[in-house]
């Protein structure tokens, strides 16, 4: 019953703690939980926890010993920053800089896995997956304040067969936009496939995830016609391929690379995302019994494109099937939705408090990168910068 509770409570903290993130590949975080980030965000092959095999390849359920609970929490601390180089209104907003003002924010991430037989396993997660925002008001003439974030609610199973196992995943989303005009929220249904193949001292895994589409009611006047309009966002689909290798028992090497579908997804399609090759690699060493050292590097090219000599006064694009001025739909992607980290470190620790409980902590570095526009005649210039820190904790808890 004790446990039971303690459950219980770890979720309710989950969904409060999920509001919108400033994640890394595009909007969705490298990885989840400590483990897979100190590592680059690998755990395609080699998950080492229930976090990361939830979150990474559901096959990997199959490789975790007897009953395990894991908890996970991570305060993302990111730097985003405009510069707008404009006529002043009417035909523009007025030159600015500033900082976006958004706090550090928390967010968990909750898994338990347990065995069915001797063949099957069972894992369920709640997990924050990927997120975006930035707050320049008081600093932004059009006073702009984007907030994007996504959780996940996985149940999944796998099934070992010798060295091979199969695993399959129900993604159940809850998404979360506020755009300046009021949240706006929706739930996504989706499936999510992995494979797994041990031979010696290499594994060898393979994800699939489907796309998962929400559609987010009244949350922008795109058109500025007075009426707010709905957009559906889809997390993309995404492939994925993990290789890693044992060369020791105390080391452990792990390379990933993975697909994400930007521009096959509904609404980044439309704000002009192309899809992204995402590749990762991760060493453990086990410097003596109980202590691990971890560390990583996460690369995926900024999938947002410039649009350089874009026309303020006559241009128009479409989103979600309303007409939206050149101007307004720029300022949006550039200043608004800044997606573009793309090198990562990463380092991390795992330390055996007893048999059954083990910490685990993570440090990730996202550097910065920047993304910058003109229109035509260099009348106006959008300019956005990120870099981004985590710090991260987590608890294995066996039982």
């Amino acid at each position: 019953m004790k446990k039971q509770s303690i459950l219980s409570a770890l979720v309710g903290l989950t969904v409060l703690g999920a509001p919108a993130l400033l994640a890394t590949n595009g909007d969705k975080l490298i990885g989840v939980g400590p483990y897979s980030r100190s590592m680059g965000g690998v755990g395609i092959a080699t998950p080492c926890c229930a976090i990361t095999a939830a979150f990474a390849n559901p096959a990997t359920l199959s490789t975790i010993a007897g009953t395990q609970f894991d908890f996970g929490a991570s305060l993302f601390i990111p730097s985003p920053r405009a510069r707008v180089k404009s006529p002043a209104p009417p035909g523009g907003v007025g030159d600015w800089t500033g900082n976006s003002q958004d706090a550090p924010f928390p967010v968990p991430a909750i898994v338990i896995r347990t065995p069915i037989d001797k063949n099957w396993s069972f894992g369920l997660a709640a997990v924050g997956v990927a997120g975006m925002g930035v707050d320049y008001r008081n600093k932004d003439p059009m006073a702009t304040n984007t907030n994007l974030s996504v959780m996940q609610f996985s149940p999944a199973v796998a099934y070992k067969m010798g060295d091979l196992s199969f695993g399959l995943g129900l993604d159940m989303d809850f998404n979360s936009a506020d755009f300046g005009a009021g949240e706006a929220h929706g739930y996504a249904f989706g499936a999510h496939l992995g494979v797994l193949y041990k031979f010696g001292k290499f594994a060898f895994g393979a994800t699939y995830r489907t796309p998962q589409t929400v559609n987010h009611e009244r949350v922008y006047d795109f058109d500025g016609d007075g009426r707010y309009d709905d957009l559906k966002l889809a997390n993309p689909q995404e492939f994925g391929f993990g290789l890693s290798f044992t060369p020791t028992s105390k080391w452990l090497v792990e390379t990933d690379v993975k697909w994400l579908d930007w521009y096959g997804a509904k609404g980044y399609h439309d704000f002009d995302w192309s899809s992204q090759w995402v590749f990762a690699i991760g060493i453990e060493y086990e410097v003596k019994p109980g202590l691990k050292l971890r560390c990583g590097y996460n690369y995926g090219r900024n999938p947002v494109h410039d649009h350089d000599g874009w026309n303020p006064s006559t241009g128009t694009k479409k989103v979600a099937g309303n007409t939206m001025g050149q101007f307004g739909y720029e300022y949006f992607r550039i200043v608004g939705f800044p997606g573009i980290v793309e090198h990562h470190l990463t380092l991390g620790f795992g330390y055996d408090i007893s048999e059954d409980l083990t910490i685990n902590f993570a440090l990730v570095r996202g550097f910065q990168n920047k993304i910058k526009e003109r229109s035509v005649g260099d009348a106006i210039e959008l300019v956005s910068t990120l870099d981004e820190t985590s710090l991260d904790f987590g608890l294995t808890w066996k039982f």
